[in-house]
């Protein structure tokens, strides 16, 4: 595997993170070595910037792919941010080099994101870059391993593995209080406009994340998706979505009205059976939260969503 060699921003740290380096962190296309802990860090995935905000690093440049909220404002991070305004420099698909590099960041970070061998050494000349873990399909790094992974580029491992046993314990506590979700399946679907139907991928960070609470992907899924794409279907496969509890993630509010009459998903048995939550993305974001799946959006969606899901779960 081909090695990356970098010297970290110039100042002082704490000690604690300046002990942490160097390291050598892994990833999709080789290993990179920070020397020194980074001073102007650019957030490249969809939802990094998160881990590093928890951990109270404000990158200089992020990604907005969502467009409604500046900044990635979101009511789980908004406080968290100051008065940092970090240079946009992608909207989720190519990466702006010019302005990367017009930054003079000294980390380039991208773990929930699809980095390419070809912007991989682009932007590797620009800053000392750890793209994407390779051992999972692009978008699907697990929480743990992306706060995890970001903790130990920016010096800060320790603080990562707080936070990353903070929402461990919360999933425990909630197992345990809530015995009604072991067990049943699950499927976290959504529906663009009428007829159309999407069911996420087992390894997406929506569908884990309710395996966290005791829940199980339904096994009709399996197959049905590819490199962790979500499976699209019609009316005529709606039956994909007919489980023990439904998660539905309607684009807006008014959304919902349209999932709910439509014909065939009304009679869907888990439609009858009124076994359907719905999360919108927005007002109240908790459709977001969950599509985040990051340390500080999981609690704000845990907060939303459980009293719906014990809801669903004990009519079965």
């Amino acid at each position: 595997m081909r090695e990356q060699q970098h010297s970290g921003g110039p100042g002082t740290g704490r000690a604690g993170a300046g002990a942490a380096f160097p390291v050598t962190i892994e990833h999709k296309f080789g290993r990179t070595e920070l020397r020194a802990e980074p001073k102007r860090v650019v957030s490249l995935g969809l939802t990094d910037h998160e881990a590093m905000v928890a951990m109270g690093v404000k990158p200089v440049g992020a990604t907005d792919w969502f467009g409604e909220r500046p900044y990635a404002k979101w009511p789980w991070i908004d406080g968290k941010w100051g008065d940092a305004r970090p240079e946009v420099i992608s909207d989720g698909n190519t990466p702006n080099l010019e302005k990367i590099a017009a930054l003079r960041p000294d980390l380039i970070i991208g773990q929930y994101a699809q980095v390419t061998q070809e912007q991989y050494d682009k932007l590797s000349k620009i800053a000392p870059t750890v793209a994407q873990n390779g051992r999972y399909e692009d978008y699907s790094t697990p929480w743990r391993e992306m706060t995890l992974t970001i903790g130990r580029a920016l010096g800060k491992e320790a603080e990562a593995r707080t936070l990353i046993t903070g929402n461990e314990a919360r999933f425990a506590q909630i197992r345990k209080d809530h015995p009604e979700f072991a067990g049943k399946k699950v499927v976290v679907g959504d529906s663009p406009a009428q007829g159309q139907y999407g069911a996420f991928a087992p390894a997406d960070p929506r569908t884990v994340l309710m395996t966290e609470l005791g829940f199980q992907v339904d096994d009709k899924l399996r197959g049905q998706t590819k490199n962790g794409k979500p499976a699209t279907f019609g009316d005529e496969r709606a039956d994909l979505l007919d489980t023990d509890v439904l998660v539905m993630m309607p684009e807006k509010p008014a959304d919902t009205d349209r999932i709910k009459t439509a014909p065939v998903f009304a009679s869907l048995g888990v439609a009858k059976a009124d076994r359907v939550i719905y999360l919108p993305y927005t007002d109240p974001p908790t459709g977001a939260a969950l599509t985040f799946a990051t340390v500080l959006s999981i609690p704000y969606v845990l907060d939303q969503a459980l009293p719906m899901l014990s809801a669903a779960a004990k009519k079965l």
